[in-house]
Order: structure tokens, then sequence, then C-alpha cells
């Protein structure tokens, strides 16, 4: 529970050093900017990529990409760094009677004093709002999809606090992307994404569960809940079984989607997506040390090519 107070200029602990805020933002919006991650971009990516997934996987189902597919592309990426800002907003709102505690977070703008609540709030607004605005521009189910997934992002916050499970309600909220562009572009729900939907859940345990080590013992001096905590040594056996339903779920979705759609050779190829990922996730396996909190965070920051991997598959069998 010692060190890692803010800086004098208000930099986060476990924000990279000399990242964009810090160095070029106007010094009015830095805290806000903080507030939301923008200083750290990996949430971002890991709300992004099952967007790119869905979207991807439905463009090769239907094998009819359309110029509107380039805007559903470039509208998940805005909406993701807007959403993902505000999810994390509201996260920092909810706890901030909790990261006051632990060392990595209490550097954080509501604990350090840099943002008050009513300014966390309207900030979370205006975020919501722009990206309410983007979701307007997609077809009627997906805007259904959008404003659904408003309950796990909300509920998520409070899961740690009762139950040993809170990453799965983060994975329910950072997957939704992949229902919600494949309905973009497909006009309905389907099955593969809802299959998809599920690997990347169980993706988000596994690097949420390796995130989380980096607190166990503040989490435990404070009551907080998680994976990691409930795995413990176990960890890395919990692990590989989230990897093995992350690749044979991805897998499972890529042959319903494709299955007789696509050429032999195009359904190789984006099979061979997830074998990879899977992959990447075993080498982070290796690696795995609970006792090194910064390797921790580089294996959780590691995950953006984790999930980059797949889609550039998907992108090789659109080629096709």
């Amino acid at each position: 529970m010692q060190g890692n107070a803010p800086t004098p200029d208000g930099q986060v602990a476990d924000a990279a050093r000399g990242n964009w805020v810090d160095l070029y933002a106007p010094a009015a919006a830095r805290p806000y900017l903080r507030l939301s991650r923008a200083d750290r971009p990996i949430g971002t990516w890991l709300l992004l990529l099952p967007c790119w997934w869905g979207l991807a996987l439905a463009m090769l189902a239907g094998q009819d990409p359309r110029w509107e597919d380039l805007w559903i592309f470039v509208g998940c990426g805005i909406g993701a760094w807007l959403m993902r800002g505000a999810g994390c907003t509201w996260n920092d709102i909810t706890d901030r009677d909790i990261d006051d505690k632990v060392a990595r977070t209490r550097s954080r703008p509501i604990p350090a004093g840099a943002v008050t609540v009513k300014q966390a709030l309207a900030y979370l607004v205006t975020q919501s709002l722009v990206a309410f605005c983007i979701l307007l521009t997609f077809n009627t189910a997906a805007i259904g999809l959008g404003i659904l997934s408003l309950l796990p992002v909300a509920v998520y916050p409070f899961a740690k606090r009762f139950t040993w499970w809170p990453q799965v309600f983060l994975g329910l909220a950072f997957n939704w992307g992949a229902l919600l562009a494949w309905t973009a572009h497909s006009g309905s729900l389907g099955w593969p994404a809802i299959t998809l939907y599920l690997a990347g859940i169980a993706w988000t345990l596994f690097y949420d569960t390796i995130y989380a080590h980096q607190d166990t013992e503040d989490d435990a001096l404070i009551g907080v809940k998680s994976t990691a905590r409930l795995f413990g040594a176990d960890s890395p056996r919990y692990l590989k079984y989230f990897l093995v339903i992350c690749v044979t779920l991805m897998g499972l979705a890529i042959i319903q989607a494709l299955l007789g759609q696509v050429s032999v050779l195009a359904l190789v190829l984006a099979l061979a997506g997830p074998w990879a990922m899977g992959w990447h996730m075993a080498w982070q396996l290796r690696g795995f040390d609970p006792e090194d909190n910064a390797k921790m965070l580089r294996l959780f920051h590691a995950n953006r090519d984790t999930g980059l991997i797949p889609l550039i598959f998907f992108a090789f069998a659109l080629c096709v």
C-alpha cells in the first residue's frame, strides 16, 4: 500500500511515461483524458477488436462488402474510444472510495483531487452522448443492441463487490461489439456472432485475470474480489482453460458463419486465426509470473497483438 502517489503534474502511476496526454494535451484537458484512460490506449484496443472481429466475420459470411462497412469500421473505432472513456469514468466514480486505498490507482484523477465527482459525471454524459450520435448512424437492430450494452457497462464496477468473477462482467461489456458490428453489417443478430461473443468473454477472462494479479494484496486488504484472488496459485491452470475455450469457440463461430459460404481456402485462412491467437496466448502463459507486477502489465498489454492476430487472418480470407 506504499507509494505511487500522484506525480507533481498529475501523471497516473500505471501510465507509460512520455505518453501523448502527458506530453501534448492542453493542461486543462489532461485530468479528463486521464480519467478516460486516453494515456493508456490498451483498453480501447480490447474493446474495439471484438467489434472488428464481428464486422469481418459478417463480411466474410455475406461475401458482400459494402462502402457502408468502412463507416462501421471507423464508427466502431471512434465509438470504442468514447465508450471505453465513459466506462472508465463511470468505474472511477463508483470506485473512488476504493481507488484511494490501492497503490496502483490512488493517483487517478478523482482520488488525487484533479477532478470532482460532478465534473466526472458531466464528462461521462458528454462522452456517452457523442457515442450515441455515432450509434444512430447504424441500423435499428444495432442501435437497440448498443442501448442494451449499457446494462453490463453499468453493472461491471460493482461486480467485484458481490462476486469472485467480476472478469465475466467485464467480458460481457467489452465484447458486446462483436454482436453490434455483426448486426450493423447484416441487419440482424446471428448465432456466429453470439459464439464469437462467448469466445471474447473467455479471452477477457484470460487477460484480465493476468491484469488483476497486480492488485491481489491490496484487494485482499480491502475485500475486493477477483479471479486472480480466487484462483491464486492455480491461475496458470485456469488460464489454460480460458485459452482453449476462446480458441474453440472462435473456431466454431467461423465454421457456423462460413461453412458452405466461402471457398475452402478462405475457410482455412479464417480458421488459422484463432489457432495463431492461441499460440500467442500460450506464449503469455509461459511468461506468467504473479510476483512480477511489471511483467503482468506487459503481458496484459500484449493482448492488443493477441486480438489483432485473428483479424489479420480474417482480412486475408476476405481477399481470396
